[in-house]
Formats: structure tokens, C-alpha cells, sequence
């Protein structure tokens, strides 16, 4: 249940049109729902402003379906991540208004429009290509979270005049997101050129001694800039949760 409904209900109780009875009824399943093979967690929108999300990958379609339902009922929205192909076509026939971010494997379902809650621009970048998919998951993310979000890809530091001519947009952002393989270093210049947070995200492209990610993961955790902080590798969800925290203090 989020806030929106749950100030409904307790209107309608005070004026009358719903009998104590019935808003207990309704108020029962308000922490979480045990399905069997999982428990879900209808507290989270009041505690944290944003719906639990469905994590896809070892989830069959069914059961991802099963939980997307009991969130409708409660009017929450819905965000899947890590969502294969074959599992989003089957949801959307069951939900053809759900959206499919083939990239990212992001699927969203919306029962009400998403209330605007950033006070600012989060700039999602990259430092190739191949990062895209990351950066695409923390862009949605983000934006389901209510935030206004802006990407720029493709800026690495083997081309490093591609950044600098983007200062601005740089300069405008309130957080900055950068997602970056290989060795890792864009975080540490784009740290080390504003006066925003930086969230790096390490992603797992890379020949054989970026070990999966591990390589870029450790150097952003040794950056030398200030005010950097770093999420999992490929943790795109994470990157995207954190600077919505951030952009809404």
C-alpha cells in the first residue's frame, strides 16, 4: 500500500464511508503478504517511498506474476530488474500496458503515474558503450523513483576531450552516476571536476585481468577523489536507488 492509498482509507473511515471493519480488512496484509515462496514486503512504499522491486533472474514468469498481482491489488507500481526476454513477453500478455527495456532488462508496470520527488537533474554516464546496459538500469531505476535523469554515454578517459566538453552538464547535475569497466578511472576525473556526489558503478567488461569487474570495483574504492562512493559490481539497481535517496534530501 502506498501513502496516497492509505490517506484515502483513513479518510473514508473518518467521513464514515468505510466501517472500521472493513479498513482492518484492508490494513491486514499491509506489512507483507506471504505467497509460499516468498513474502511480500507492502511496507516498504511508506518506509522508504518506492515499492519493493522484483529481482527476475531465478524467478519463474509465474511467480513473478503472482507477486506483480498482489502489488496491483495494493496499487503499488512495479519494477523488475534482471527481467530475460521469454519471462517479459510472457508478463506483458498478462500485462500489455508493462513496459520492456530490452537493454537493461527492465520491465516497469505502473498502476498510478510516478509522483515527482528529485530536486534535481541525476546524470547518468559512461565510459563506453558496452556500459550501457548498466547505466540503462540505473537510469530506470531512477526515474521510477520519481527523478528527473540525464544520460551521457561514451565519454571515457582514452578520449578524455569527450568529457570535457560536457562540463556543464557535469556542473548542472546534482548526482552524478558513472559506470565504467576496464580499469576504472572515469569516477576518479568526473570526482575530481565537480562539487556533487559521485556514485561509481563497476561493470564486469573487460580483457582477462579486469577479473569481472574486480579490477575496476578495487580502483574506484582506492579513488583518490573526494566525495566518491562506490555499489556493486554491474549493480546498475543499487547506483539508481542511492542517487534517488540522495537527489530527494
Amino acid at each position: 500500500m502506498n501513502i496516497r492509498r492509505l490517506e484515502k482509507l483513513l479518510r473514508r473511515v473518518k467521513s464514515g464511508k468505510t466501517t472500521v471493519d472493513e479498513a482492518l480488512t484492508a490494513l491486514k496484509a499491509l506489512p507483507f503478504e506471504d505467497l509460499g515462496f516468498t513474502r511480500i514486503d507492502h511496507h516498504r512504499s511508506l518506509r522508504k517511498g518506492f515499492p519493493e522491486v522484483i529481482w527476475g533472474e531465478g524467478k519463474t514468469s509465474g511467480q513473478i506474476l503472482s507477486i506483480m498481482k498482489q502489488l496491483k491489488k495494493k496499487g503499488q507500481n512495479t519494477l523488475i530488474t534482471r527481467l530475460e526476454e521469454k519471462k517479459a513477453r510472457a508478463i506483458q500478455r498478462v500485462f500489455p500496458k508493462s513496459r520492456f527495456y530490452p537493454r537493461s532488462l527492465v520491465l516497469t508496470y505502473l498502476t498510478h503515474p510516478v509522483k515527482p520527488e528529485g530536486k534535481g537533474t541525476i546524470l547518468i554516464m559512461t565510459a563506453g558503450t558496452t556500459d550501457i546496459p548498466v547505466a540503462e538500469e540505473a537510469a530506470v531505476s531512477a526515474q521510477f523513483m520519481g527523478n528527473r535523469v540525464e544520460t551521457l554515454y561514451d565519454v571515457g578517459v582514452a578520449g578524455i576531450h569527450r568529457l570535457l566538453s560536457e562540463r556543464q552538464r557535469l556542473e548542472a547535475a546534482r548526482v552524478l552516476v558513472v559506470v565504467a569497466g576496464m580499469e576504472g578511472a572515469l569516477p576518479s576525473v568526473v570526482g575530481g571536476l565537480v562539487d556533487r556526489p559521485v556514485i561509481a558503478v563497476p561493470t564486469s567488461v573487460g580483457y582477462g585481468t579486469s577479473f569481472g569487474g574486480v579490477t575496476a570495483l578495487l580502483a574506484m574504492l582506492n579513488s583518490c577523489a573526494s566525495g566518491v562512493a562506490v555499489v556493486n559490481i554491474d549493480n546498475g539497481f543499487g547506483a539508481g536507488c542511492l542517487a534517488s535517496l540522495i537527489n530527494r534530501i
